[in-house]
């Protein structure tokens, strides 16, 4: 495994996003039980010695590395050995690198554009693979090419293409930057100063007849092993954090692996010793085998840190349920919360989710409150304003 030469002890100030801190796994369990659908994973990465410090709310990026064999693939089908020079224009660098560490740690293999197609169509010797991307390519194509291209990876349009022949640095010149993926910290400094914690589902996929899977996640999981490979961290900075005021009641709404920052947050309200009241919203497949963290959840309820603790289960009945539906549920409760000076969050799924809490929201606020949908808009924006309603969506 090769990764960017790091000088061994370093000023604090040298770790960053340009320069990240080569860390160690020191933990990685499954979170999900036995039957699940999901691979749901807990991972903690050390920062001891790096001088790097994070808050509860951030987030840190990791450099992931792609698969070895899809590597592979990619030098055999190129007639190649992968210590070819190449230079990836769009990373700038002033010597050239082995094809082999550009494929690997430095450029994405995924999301192949309408240029590669062109290329390939230029290039191409057989009359069949010429006709196919002629088509692909017409005017009249578009949305064909575009299913096509989302169906893809550069491996495929090299093997069901083998007649136009690429040279290493043709292909590179079509591929984009490798970049680093943020992951919330389900941690908090006050109890694991020296740890992150993070809570990441495992992504694989199939499309294309071919095994996919998502590139930081199955490093992670896969390729990663507890104490001896190194992973390439930053801490990135954040809005998003528990309330200043340790006073102040918190409700967090973090379904699936949106519960990260949530467990830090109640991790570090409890160190703080807040007074504040904790309501967690969790919701995911089934409560059997998708209840993540679910020992300390129901500890921290016994324990009376965490005053209220709705569960929503989408695969445990006919009609699925899900965290809007436990706040519409409790509407009366959360407005009560809401007007007592609580402050609200959400972390998740932006595309669906987040939509439907922060709709959910708008209509407690509107019922509860006794409000036009415009007046309840205008309290919800206040939220904003004030920092009360705050979202860590991707």
């Amino acid at each position: 495994m090769r990764l960017y030469p790091m000088s061994a002890p370093a000023a604090a100030a040298t770790y960053s996003k340009d320069q990240p801190f080569p860390a160690r796994m020191t933990e990685s369990r499954l979170l999900n039980k036995p039957g699940s659908a999901k691979e749901t994973r807990h991972f903690v990465v050390s920062l001891a010695g790096s001088g790097l410090h994070y808050s509860a709310g951030d987030s840190v990026g990791i450099f992931p590395e792609n698969r070895p064999s899809e590597v592979a693939e990619i030098i055999r089908r190129l007639d190649a050995t992968g210590d070819e020079p190449v230079l990836p224009a769009m990373l700038k660098l002033t010597a050239p690198i082995a094809l082999r560490e550009a494929l690997t740690t430095r450029l994405a293999l995924a999301g192949p554009t309408a240029k590669i197609v062109g290329t390939l169509a230029a290039k191409a010797t057989d009359v069949h693979e010429k006709a196919k991307l002629a088509g692909l390519l017409s005017p009249e194509s578009k949305d064909v090419l575009a299913t096509f291209l989302d169906e893809r990876e550069f491996v495929d349009l090299l093997a069901e293409f083998p007649s136009a022949k690429l040279t290493p640095q043709e292909l590179v010149d079509h591929l984009r930057k490798l970049m680093p993926r943020l992951y919330s910290i389900a941690s908090s400094p006050r109890v694991y100063p020296s740890d992150v914690h993070l809570t990441v589902a495992v992504v694989r996929y199939r499309t294309n007849e071919r095994e996919r899977a998502g590139v930081c996640s199955t490093f992670l999981a896969d390729r990663v092993h507890v104490g001896t490979t190194p992973v390439r961290v930053f801490v990135s900075s954040s809005h998003f954090g528990p309330p200043e005021d340790g006073a102040k009641d918190c409700i967090m709404v973090g379904p699936g692996t949106g519960i990260a920052p949530f467990r830090a947050f109640v991790q570090d309200r409890v160190a703080s010793g807040a007074t504040g009241r904790n309501w967690v919203f969790f919701g995911d497949q089934k409560g059997a085998t998708d209840f993540l963290y679910g020992d300390e959840w129901e500890q921290y309820l016994a324990k009376g840190q965490v005053a209220r603790l709705d569960l929503a289960w989408s695969r445990d009945q006919f009609t699925k349920v899900y965290v809007q539906d436990k706040m519409r549920a409790n509407a009366a409760e959360l407005w009560t919360w809401l007007q007592g000076g609580a402050h609200f969050y959400v972390c998740g799924d932006a595309k669906r989710m987040a939509k439907d809490v922060d709709v959910a929201l708008h209509d407690i606020v509107s019922v509860q409150g006794g409000m036009t949908p415009a007046l309840a808009a205008d309290y919800v924006k206040q939220l904003k304003k004030e920092k009360r309603y705050q979202r860590d969506v991707y």
